[in-house]
């Protein structure tokens, strides 16, 4: 990436192990990166600099991602900016309800704990709009789908899910 188009992106997540692996992920791929433990800090940083994508954990002390984004989408010069959920409590009691609310009336791209460095790089250089590729329509029409497939495995029973299962192991070996 040139330095004329080189991206600003902030992290946040109050594990410090996650920080550092996503930051160095980012830089490795390029990007200027600054840091956040919560939401607190998340608003600092943003006064001083903004952004070209945020990189939000969801479950954290003292202010959650979703209080963040909220406070976030409040203020007219900092709504637009990108964000991209990066947590460990898609599915549990923690964080499923703050996703299932941000998902449909936010960022609407999530990526579940532990992720990989490329899928990582892949998402955010998607939403910058890095890649020819996808672009602004096939973000929309991805978090459209992520989101449609969640809410049916959220409430698939048993025998739902092993077929889901046995159909997506039978595409991996081919």
């Amino acid at each position: 990436m040139s330095n004329e188009t080189r991206r600003t992106v902030l992290v946040v997540d109050d594990e410090a192990d996650v920080r550092q692996f996503l930051r160095a992920a980012l830089l490795e791929a390029g990007f200027e990166v600054i840091t956040a433990a919560d939401g607190f800090e998340a608003l600092e940083q943003v006064k001083r600099q903004i952004p070209d994508l945020i990189s939000l954990d969801l479950v954290m002390p003292r202010k959650s991602g979703a209080k963040f984004y909220h406070e976030l989408t409040h203020e007219k010069k900092w709504s637009k900016i990108p964000v991209i959920i990066v947590t460990g409590h898609a599915q549990d009691d923690l964080g499923k309800a703050d996703l299932r609310e941000l998902t449909m009336s936010g960022p609407g791209v999530y990526l579940e704990k532990p992720v990989r460095p490329d899928n990582y790089i892949a998402a955010v250089r998607r939403i910058l709009g890095l890649d020819d590729a996808a672009g602004p329509q096939g973000d929309a029409n991805i978090s459209k789908l992520q989101s449609e497939v969640h809410d049916l495995i959220a409430t698939a029973d048993a025998q739902l899910l092993e077929k889901l299962k046995d159909f997506l192991k039978s595409g991996e070996k081919s």
